[in-house]
């Protein structure tokens, strides 16, 4: 054991730990998730200290000797190594000061190890003086943060951006598939199969590309702020360098905000990255919903789409099998739309120059990201890469809606229409039988005017094909 001490007084630290007398508090104090602080997060803020000490070694204000083991140390865990020496609860009081001082504790025992003295000689290095220099949990905190959406937001928007391009694949691979298209869960008018594969990835690709003009904006920092966005003990060198060291160790463009105080007490742009995500959510869920109701049956629905089976689906019903990536994806959005509503507390909360409520924000923040990655990795591989389409059921929901008397209506007039659709109705007879009973059209209009290419794509169907319709128009008309 070592003793260690704050202004608070002594505690007793296992000579095992690189962690400190202000972590111990921290452990003390802040039993709530149970969870410990995600492993990016910690790297990030690695990252962070690590362009610090560099701009501090930089402007010439940190000792050089001292500066590089503090740079070793944050480098191994940037690679990966003591991540199992940040035990503080995610949420906390403090703002994050628990998490900062976990950091500096670790950094500075590290350091003293790499320069071959004893841990807890923090008169030689300080977890406040040398890996806190120029530095408050007010701007480390919040960067710290941003660093970690960055990162984790690259394996989203390529997650989203994988899930888009699988759907644009089943566009093509459905494209032929005639189906009935509903509104109000009614029969309306055909449509392709492919043709809802393609919306849903042009759906997927808005959602990416919203998330992505978020995330722009978690580029901007308040390193240099220090305590309220004054800048109090930082060296206006040291704020320069330091975004331009982290722009230099994470290989992206990190701006110091034009307004420190602005970027140290407001927190909207967590608001934005989360509502986004939620706005992301909602559709996601619609689209899960529509592979659930496709895929309902599968002799007693729609039964439209085979998706994979992935196991069985009931403990006393033998055979069944659930679509449960689906239902994943579901619940995966439920709770991003969940952890949405705490960031939004979490912003409006903030007093004056600080936002004391960040850490929940982090927490929330950091678990949207990381459960919806996983769901749309999850969803692409096990449902959509093996969704097959049922052609035959398509079909014959087509030939037996009376949905399809609406490309008559040009043909043969709305009144026409009305009376056709009503006598199916009344009598469960196909559309095209009972127009043949009528002699409303020959055999050789209808297979035209309610070609799947007339249907779905309108003047697509090739010349002939218009030609021929037009033919039978003024035929009709005459």
């Amino acid at each position: 054991m070592r003793t260690e001490h704050d202004f608070l007084g002594e505690m007793n630290v296992s000579d095992n730990v690189y962690y400190g007398v202000q972590t111990m508090r921290a452990m003390e104090n802040f039993h709530i998730t149970g969870e410990h602080l995600d492993p990016d997060f910690i790297q990030a803020m690695a990252i962070v200290k690590k362009a610090a000490a560099l701009a501090n070694m930089e402007t010439g204000r940190l000792d050089k000797k001292i500066g590089n083991a503090l740079v070793q140390a944050a480098s191994e865990i940037i690679d990966g190594q003591w991540l199992d020496q940040f035990p503080v609860d995610p949420i906390q009081g403090g703002a994050g000061t628990s998490v900062n001082m976990n950091m500096n504790e670790v950094l500075c025992n590290r350091a003293l190890e790499i320069m071959g003295k004893e841990k807890g000689r923090y008169d030689l290095i300080s977890p406040n003086n040398h890996a806190n220099m120029a530095q408050s949990t007010n701007d480390v905190f919040p960067t710290s943060i941003k660093v970690c959406l960055s990162m984790k937001g690259k394996k989203l928007t390529a997650a989203l951006k994988e899930l888009e391009t699988e759907l644009d694949v089943k566009a093509d691979e459905f494209k032929d598939v005639i189906k009935m298209g509903r509104t109000h869960l009614q029969d309306a008018v055909p449509i392709t199969l492919g043709q809802e594969m393609g919306a849903y990835a042009s759906a997927v690709a808005r959602g990416r590309k919203r998330i992505s003009r978020s995330l722009e904006g978690v580029h901007v920092i308040n390193m240099g702020g220090t305590a309220v966005g004054t800048g109090l003990n930082a060296e206006p060198a040291y704020i320069k360098a330091v975004a331009a060291k982290l722009s230099m160790l994470t290989g992206d463009i990190y701006v110091t905000a034009r307004n420190l105080i602005d970027m140290t007490n407001n927190t909207d742009i967590f608001a934005e990255v989360s509502g986004n995500m939620k706005a992301t959510a909602l559709m996601l869920i619609k689209m899960a919903n529509d592979f659930r109701l496709m895929a309902s049956g599968p002799r007693c629905g729609l039964n439209e789409l085979k998706l994979p089976a992935r196991q069985p689906g009931s403990s006393i019903m033998p055979g069944k099998v659930n679509p449960v990536m689906a239902e994943v994806l579901d619940q995966t959005c439920y709770q991003i739309i969940g952890n949405d509503m705490a960031i939004s507390l979490g912003v409006e909360n903030g007093q004056f120059e600080l936002n004391v409520m960040e850490p929940v924000m982090a927490f929330n923040l950091f678990h949207s990201m990381q459960y919806l990655t996983n769901a749309v990795h999850a969803f692409v591989k096990y449902l959509l890469k093996g969704v097959k389409a049922n052609k035959e059921a398509c079909q014959s929901w087509v030939d037996h809606s009376v949905g399809i008397v609406t490309a008559l209506l040009p043909h043969i007039g709305y009144e026409r229409s009305s009376m056709l659709a009503k006598e199916a109705y009344a009598t469960g007879r196909p559309i095209r039988e009972i127009i043949l009973e009528h002699g409303y059209l020959t055999k050789e209009q209808i297979d035209i005017i309610l070609s799947p290419q007339e249907m779905t794509q309108p003047g697509i169907a090739g010349k002939e094909v218009l030609e021929e319709t037009y033919l039978a128009q003024q035929k009709i008309s005459g």
